[in-house]
């Protein structure tokens, strides 16, 4: 029988690997320190929204290998007993600083470090991956769908398409924190705070003789917040029913809320339906359309051909962050004992020690300097910040997710607009401070580390590769 496991079993097999060898060689307890950051922005992103740090910090405090985790460990016939032992009584003991969710950063720099015995350490390499990289490539791509609408609302679709429950759980808690209008997600709407939304599907129309009688059971339902689909079989035929039961509705003293469209050209059916709203006497009704949109199409729709749309209902793109899945997302150790260290592979060279990220208030650039260097002036400000001491989280680090989306909100507010645009995006400047090349170059190798000019390098070489394909 398949034992049942916990969460602390969400890691990959060489981090208990080698955390048997560290055990072996005596060295378990010694102090290191990770680096999690994202080598390089997806071409047409200027900008990461930080997330999904109080789901690492949570499983930081509760990592504890359980009875059954450690059975189902044996069944591998991998490890010695005394491994099994050891396990049983780890704890994760060691300390996180990070940039707080909700904030903006740039590749090459630090989301979290972590400090504290590289047994321990080490085994929080994947869950910490998995979450940060999920959490951050959702909220930002929720945030560049956000921008494409240009304050019109946006409504979280796609729970029914992402890979996933709980990627969809995840999905509408990075909805919350970046601000977009509602979610579909009724399990998400409940946990994180964000409004519901949803209308009615195809089959609500077809289960019915007649399309009118369909929309005329929705409203009678629903009343107010009734919003009619209406391109099940003839799109304007459609939106003419939904006139004609909003003014019987009217006669009710009922207002109708709105109409959707799902499929078409939605450009001109949404401008048709606008115009037949208006001189029906509905200014007030609203058009919402949905299916197969992303970022550009909504763009498309707001600045290209400046349609009459209220709100958008984004689906998979959104789930599955359209042209960009994941997150060239890495989680590598820049020190070990009290010895800084860097990897110097082709194309993959890190940057050692820990580090802290400085950015300039007027937003004209970062600077990754070494954690302990002193301030580079009044115009800067730190952005990693300690949130789990000794294997507890601080309150700061707990998180709110309240606190979280208004720290986004002011975030957002001071991104330049430059940095936003959704097709070739300005970069950001991320240099590197002198103390942090000089610590570089004395490891010799010659090459060097990646953030900031190779960063920056590779990503504007991306981009016209993309320009031009």
């Amino acid at each position: 029988m398949t034992p049942e496991v916990s969460a602390s079993l969400l890691l990959d097999l060489y981090e208990l690997t080698m955390a048997d060898a560290y055990r072996r060689e005596g060295i378990a307890d010694r102090r290191a320190t990770f680096s999690l950051f994202v080598r390089s922005l997806p071409p047409e992103w200027g900008y990461l929204v930080a997330a999904g740090l109080q789901d690492c910090l949570s499983w930081l405090q509760g990592l504890h290998f359980t009875a059954s985790d450690l059975v189902a460990i044996d069944q591998f016939k991998i490890f010695h007993p005394d491994f099994l032992d050891w396990l049983s009584e780890l704890r994760f003991t060691g300390s996180v600083r990070a940039v707080p969710e909700g904030s903006i950063v740039f590749a090459g720099e630090p989301l979290l470090e972590v400090e504290g015995p590289i047994a321990e350490a080490q085994l929080a390499e994947t869950y910490l991956l998995n979450q940060m990289t999920l959490q951050t490539t959702l909220a930002t791509e929720a945030a560049r769908c956000r921008h494409a609408a240009q304050g019109r609302a946006v409504m979280d679709f796609a729970l029914r398409r992402v890979p996933g429950t709980d990627a969809g759980m995840k999905l509408a808690r990075c909805c919350r924190l970046v601000g977009l209008d509602g979610t579909s997600n009724v399990a998400g709407a409940a946990r994180y705070g964000v409004a519901p939304s949803g209308t009615m599907a195809h089959s609500f129309v077809q289960a019915h003789a007649d399309e009118t009688e369909a929309f005329r059971a929705y409203a009678r339902a629903f009343k107010e917040a009734t919003v009619l689909l209406v391109d099940t079989y003839d799109t304007p035929l459609g939106i003419e029913r939904a006139i004609q039961v909003a003014g019987e509705m009217r006669a009710q003293g009922i207002e109708l809320h709105g109409v959707r469209l799902d499929s078409g050209d939605l450009g001109p059916l949404s401008s048709l339906a606008r115009r037949r709203l208006d001189e029906a006497g509905f200014p007030g009704m609203t058009v919402f359309v949905s299916g197969g949109l992303d970022e550009y199409k909504i763009d498309d729709l707001v600045e290209r051909q400046r349609a009459p749309i209220d709100g958008f209902g984004v689906g998979t793109s959104l789930g599955a962050a359209g042209g960009a899945p994941t997150l060239d997302s890495v989680y590598k150790l820049v020190s070990f004992g009290d010895r800084p260290v860097r990897k110097t592979s082709t194309g993959k060279a890190t940057w050692p020690a820990a580090k802290q990220v400085w950015r300039r208030t007027d937003w004209s650039g970062d600077l990754l300097a070494l954690a302990d260097e002193t301030p580079p002036g009044d115009c800067y400000r730190p952005l990693l910040e300690p949130v789990m001491h000794s294997g507890r989280p601080r309150s700061r680090g707990q998180g709110d997710l309240a606190e979280a989306s208004a720290l986004f909100e002011r975030e957002w507010l001071a991104l330049p607009g430059p940095l936003k645009r959704l097709r070739t995006p300005a970069l950001h400047p991320v240099q590197p401070s002198a103390a942090l090349l000089h610590l570089t170059a004395t490891l010799g190798s010659g090459q060097p580390g990646p953030g900031a000019g190779e960063q920056q390098s590779r990503l504007r070489a991306d981009r016209t590769r993309s320009a031009s394909d």
